[in-house]
């Protein structure tokens, strides 16, 4: 009897615990924009609840991007400016720079710091945790970790409401409010809403940079001819593991790929806190062919973008053709099972780590960029519980809803403005390769990366709140609805803690209003939102258009800075036009003497050929940046101003004509060296003597016209 009374109460217990926990607000998914939307819900006075899949809160902010993605920091406000805020006041303890002095750190101007504002945007990632836990415990914000939404039940709705969610254990939580705030939308499409994945054809919302992009992409690409069979030459004998034999698809047209993801590393130079690069236990040598002979092609670029962090530290990410981005294998991530999604989560840190020790080690790579490699290590004292890896994934896209409003291109470039803004984006639209494929003539190519400039717009709060159909009190601050080019401009750290915050505000207004989160009062939702320090619209100057030139369009052969030869050069601008293509690259007036690059071009016959070199002129810009042409006859110098705008379409400035050779014997070199500015790289020109279209130079002396100051 006693054993069954037993039995008896310990099933009463086990009913208890697993009797569904209730809140006005509940919050799926401890990301940046959870955290805040948790903290803006307590602060509204209402019951909250945070729940994490994972043992911590913050996602990529807290998980190794310290690098903060901004745009204009004017568009940032609230509780997201409320963290930067903190940042700036942890680091102004000098207690607090146990590695460099805080002169030292900001002497260099790292990622928009200064040193001088009331913000602070570089951070290591233990002090984005501690940050994120004061201003939790500050709220009075109960956690709960270890909590996974079950995939087969785990949205129990009443109509078009969501009445409960339920976790792989059984634990439940009602809620009035729910707000799904992780990176895979999961609570989101449980509940029945309409999302999309992938990239939409350019048709879908009257976009020009969605879809596919092969003709376009010319950022972070192959410089030389790569083969990509495992036997090279020998189509039969197969591709190398990431290559899609079927080719990029027709352009502009949509597919289900997305953009790769990767891991952001904290790394450092400091040698008693610097690990040594360790080769993954399931090392496979197939996965790093590619890399290695593109190595042994002479692309000697550093493959990856270590940006300076505080106390000698870095937040790591992709650069240049192959690098920590694992590209095209993640499709299967956004809908996937939890099982499937930690296979391809594995894979990515076996790429990641794989690739490191190769790049560190293999005989094969270049001396000088083996050096690079073991020069940075992981930082032993970050990330401690996950062997000092980052423990999250940068998931740049997964999901996105589709609601009464998509936010596209046209937001982002302010043709079309809304009224309804909840917060502002104002980065690039940006998104990472998504593919790699095999040209017609035989060689590897990456597609699928975009960066194009935007002016900081508002977001639509309908783009936040499903159709009512669909679901009634549930908000979407991360999986939002917007095209593929769109969300990569709005997919960044800062902008989802405005967004959770506003998804917050919504919330707790219709449970005030008694209504649904379609049905609040937009005036009172702008009221409240202003009054929390959110920034809504602003305008800034329009971005001048058809001020990009295509290189077809110039004549002659033309050289991309994408297809130079890089030392250094690695920030990317479009800022100021005109430039070619997409864009071109500076030296942020650092580095004097260390940063170079070289321009090839393959001339189809010997002759004599003008020069002409295209940047975009400024008045932050070097007026005597050294450039070396390599001819027939020698090596010629000249010096370069680049305050001045070129003669030829405010772009071209011509320093010469030159005998050439046949073929690819020729080039010219652009440095940094000793300059008193920025020094811009975009393309370099030849054109054949007959028909040149300015008056010719001499080598060692620009002769221009008088002109206009350059526009600031």
């Amino acid at each position: 009897m006693k054993r069954i009374l037993a039995l008896l109460s310990l099933s009463a217990l086990l009913s208890l615990a697993r009797a569904a926990d209730s809140y006005d607000i509940v919050v799926y998914g401890g990301t940046s924009g959870g955290v805040t939307a948790a903290i803006q819900a307590a602060r509204m006075g209402k019951t909250v609840v945070l729940v994490e899949p994972t043992k911590f809160l913050g996602g990529l902010t807290t998980g190794g991007l310290g690098a903060t993605d901004i745009g204009n920091k004017k568009a940032i406000g609230g509780i997201s400016r409320e963290f930067y805020s903190r940042v700036f006041k942890y680091y102004a303890d000098p207690a607090h720079w146990t590695a460099q002095t805080r002169e030292n750190y900001f002497s260099r101007k790292p990622h928009g710091n200064t040193g001088n504002e009331d913000t602070m945007w570089t951070f290591e990632p233990h002090v984005a945790t501690k940050i994120y836990d004061d201003m939790i415990a500050e709220a009075r914000v109960p956690v709960v970790f270890g909590e996974r939404l079950d995939l087969s039940k785990g949205v129990v709705k009443d109509g078009a409401r969501i009445s409960k969610i339920v976790m792989e254990s059984g634990r439940a939580f009602e809620g009035k409010m729910f707000i799904d705030a992780t990176y895979e939308g999961d609570l989101m499409a449980k509940a029945g809403v309409s999302y999309h994945v992938g990239r939409e054809a350019n048709s879908v919302y009257g976009e020009t940079i969605n879809g596919v992009q092969a003709v376009k992409t010319l950022s972070h690409q192959f410089i030389k001819k790569v083969d990509p069979y495992v036997k090279p030459g020998d189509p039969t004998s197969g591709v190398l593991p990431g290559i899609d034999p079927k080719g990029p698809g027709e352009e502009f047209s949509g597919d289900k790929r997305i953009q790769a993801y990767n891991y952001r590393m904290c790394t450092t130079d400091v040698p008693e806190n610097r690990l040594d690069w360790r080769k993954p236990a399931n090392y496979d040598p197939a996965l790093f062919e590619l890399a290695l002979r593109n190595c042994e092609a002479g692309d000697e670029r550093f493959s990856w973008n270590p940006t300076p962090m505080p106390n000698r530290k870095t937040d790591t990410n992709n650069n240049f053709a192959i690098s920590t981005d694992f590209i095209g294998m993640n499709y299967d991530y956004p809908d996937a099972d939890y099982a499937t999604r930690d296979k391809i989560i594995q894979a990515h840190r076996d790429w990641q780590e794989g690739l490191m020790w190769t790049y560190a080690n293999s005989p094969r790579v270049p001396e000088k960029v083996r050096a690079a490699f073991q020069h940075l290590g992981l930082a032993k004292d970050e990330f401690a519980d996950n062997d000092h890896w980052p423990r999250q994934l940068y998931v740049r896209e997964a999901r996105r809803m589709i609601s009464d409003y998509v936010m596209s291109e046209k937001n982002c470039r302010r043709k079309e403005v809304v009224e309804d803004s909840i917060g502002m984006g104002a980065y690039n639209m940006d998104s990472h390769n998504t593919q790699r494929y095999i040209t017609k003539e035989g060689f590897v190519r990456n597609e699928g990366d975009v960066e194009v400039g935007t002016r900081p717009y508002p977001i639509s709060y309908r783009s936040l709140r499903p159709k009512a159909e669909q679901c009634t009190n549930l908000v979407v601050p991360v999986c939002l609805a917007a095209s593929h080019i769109a969300y990569g401009s709005i997919r960044m750290e800062p902008v989802f803690m405005v967004l959770g915050q506003s998804a917050a505000t919504a919330a707790a207004q219709a449970i005030e209003q008694n209504t649904t989160v379609q049905g609040i009062d937009n005036a009172k939702l702008k009221e409240r939102l202003l009054k929390d320090g959110q920034m809504l619209d602003f305008e800034s100057p329009p971005v001048l258009e058809g001020r990009s030139f295509k290189a077809e369009e110039l004549g002659g052969i033309v050289v991309d800075d994408e297809q130079a030869e890089r030392h250094g050069f690695e920030v990317a601008g479009h800022a100021t036009s005109p430039y070619v293509n997409q864009g071109y690259r500076h030296d942020g007036n650092e580095n004097k003497g260390h940063q170079s690059a070289r321009f090839t071009p393959n001339l189809p016959k010997a002759g004599t050929y003008q020069v002409a070199i295209a940047y975009s002129a400024l008045a932050n810009r070097a007026s005597n940046v050294p450039v070396t042409i390599h001819c027939a006859d020698g090596d010629k110098k000249v010096t370069l101003d680049e305050q001045k705008k070129g003669i030829i379409k405010d772009l071209l400035q011509p320093v010469g004509v030159y005998r050439f050779d046949a073929g690819s014997s020729g080039w010219v070199e652009i440095s940094n060296e000793g300059t008193n500015g920025h020094v811009i790289i975009d393309a370099v020109q030849w054109l054949e003597a007959p028909l040149i279209l300015a008056p010719p130079v001499r080598a060692n002396k620009i002769d221009k016209p008088r002109m206009n100051k350059a526009r600031p």
